[in-house]
């Protein structure tokens, strides 16, 4: 597929947006003591954005440091990376802080928030046998996302509707069966997808709408120094959150299925339930609509988190067959594992679950009973 010119990120393209960072960069050295000399690439994403370290300081007076340089080539979403920072910031949450943007060029200049992420903390921990760690690093996301969401009201951010939900899911269909197992997606399959993907939209508008982030995962949460204010105001130190630009208003569940049943990391159930209660718990508590019934409450959970794992099936296909980024596709196993365990779990979506097997030639070894 060609993509357009905007984003046709040649290796020569590439190379000519760095050059306009640098110069762009330049024009702000004075005031924060760049040092361009040490400009280094952070990290990159999925989408056509990438970050960028070097030696500065984002303060008058501060000590040395480091600060994020972003190169998100329009239509990367400059402004609503900024919108959604401020709306953090004045929930408490530990965003990174925006120095100086140019939203034309798709330049920005923000804080550091280190380089030990809760993918990197939370492996160690599953490594190291270390619940305890694990546990006390979720639960500080789960508050942190609790302070998000009780900040929530409509109209500010765009509405994860019934359109939205759909066209992910869709990826699926056309990225994943048709494109990377090279089936036809036939009037039986279709009907399948159709009714499921039905059942999953009216569960996911049935529940109640907050703030969501959409991609509030491990992988775009960094485990952050205590911030030297005492300040009652300042944001907690755990998570700094990162990569929030695609923020909506949508299912109160979206985010708690989000963190705990991710691309990068696995949980066992006992692990998941524990801080699915604390956030159930937690949020009862602190005055967000979330089921009264826990039971209703987990069923929500998984049906949602099912959503997410049929447009991540299609996304990480269409990530590598259109972008040229195969290193997502090893992931795929993973959540084809959570989208079969949810589906079996529960009898409307168990066709779905046989489709699965059907897919991956299970058909003759696993039995259902309707």
């Amino acid at each position: 597929m060609t993509l357009p010119p905007s984003q046709d990120f040649t290796h020569h393209s590439a190379d000519r947006r760095l050059e306009l960072l640098e110069a762009w960069l330049q024009s702000h050295a004075a005031r924060y003591s760049l040092d361009l000399g040490t400009l280094a690439p952070a990290s990159s994403d999925a989408s056509f954005r990438r970050y960028f370290r070097l030696a500065g300081k984002a303060a008058q007076g501060e000590s040395a440091g480091t600060l994020i340089a972003v190169d998100a080539p329009p239509p990367e979403k400059c402004r609503e990376f900024v919108q959604v920072a401020h709306l953090l910031g004045d929930a408490g949450v530990h965003v990174p802080r925006v120095l100086e943007t140019d939203f034309d060029a798709g330049f920005m200049l923000v804080t550091d928030l280190g380089t030990e992420s809760y993918l990197g903390a939370l492996t160690a921990a599953q490594n190291d046998n270390d619940p305890r760690r694990a546990r006390t690093l979720m639960r500080d996301a789960i508050d942190a996302l609790i302070r998000w969401q009780l900040t929530s009201r409509e109209d500010v951010l765009p509405p994860f509707d019934e359109a939205f939900l759909r066209r992910e899911m869709e990826l699926m269909p056309e990225w994943f069966i048709g494109r990377h197992l090279g089936r036809e997606v036939d009037d039986n399959t279709r009907g399948l997808l159709d009714r499921t993907f039905a059942l999953l939209i009216a569960s996911a508008r049935a529940q109640p709408q907050a703030f969501m982030l959409r991609d509030f995962m491990p992988r775009n949460l960094m485990v952050c120094a205590a911030p030297n204010a005492a300040s009652e105001a300042s944001p907690k130190a755990n998570p700094g959150v990162l990569d929030f630009q695609d923020a909506v208003y949508g299912p109160i569940t979206y985010d708690v299925a989000s963190l705990l049943r991710d691309a990068f990391l696995s949980w066992d159930e006992e692990f998941e339930l524990d801080c699915f209660v604390y956030y159930w718990e937690r949020a009862k508590k602190a005055g967000l609509p979330v089921d009264p019934d826990f039971g209703e409450f987990y069923r929500q959970i998984e049906w949602m988190g099912l959503q997410r794992h049929i447009k991540v099936l299609g996304l990480f296909c269409r990530i590598n067959y259109r972008d040229s980024k195969p290193h997502y596709m090893k992931d795929l196993p993973r959540f084809i594992g959570y989208a079969r365990k949810v589906a079996e779990r529960y009898a409307p979506l168990r066709p779905f679950a046989k489709l699965l097997d059907d897919l991956e030639g299970r058909s003759n070894e696993v039995g259902y009973t309707f």
